[in-house]
């Protein structure tokens, strides 16, 4: 599987931009450890401080961005079950819901189709320029 990423540095012409302001689709840096919650809920959690608890979204907050929505299908990838098991390693043996290590979601199996999809959403932060 090739996969490019780029960083908002490589590419600033990928990054939405409004007049005074620029849009980033964050990928929350410990949302994988709680697969389950919603990216919502996940995204409004705070510390004492009342930055975010995220550690990537702390980031965002304290270079003066701000949390406005959730991207719920910013990154989609499907395929069949081989190439997902050639590249997780997994059986996907049932169909359902499967926890893939790093994923922010669970991966969704259907074992009668020979077929899988995921779906990350990530949390819009603005940054004004």
């Amino acid at each position: 599987m090739n996969v490019a990423i780029a960083t908002l540095a490589d590419r600033p012409d990928l990054v939405p931009r409004f007049e005074d302001a620029a849009l980033a689709s964050v990928r929350p840096s410990r949302k994988h450890l709680e697969p389950y919650a919603p990216m919502a809920e996940y995204a409004r959690r705070v510390r004492e401080d009342g930055l975010p608890s995220d550690p990537w979204l702390r980031v965002h907050a304290r270079a003066g961005g701000r949390l406005v929505g959730v991207a719920p299908r910013s990154m989609t990838i499907a395929a069949t079950l081989a190439e997902w098991r050639a590249w997780t390693g997994l059986p996907f043996t049932e169909s359902g819901g499967v926890l893939v290590p790093g994923a922010l979601v669970p991966v969704h199996v259907s074992v009668e189709q020979d077929h899988a999809v995921y779906v990350e959403p990530n949390v819009w932060v603005q940054h004004d320029l």
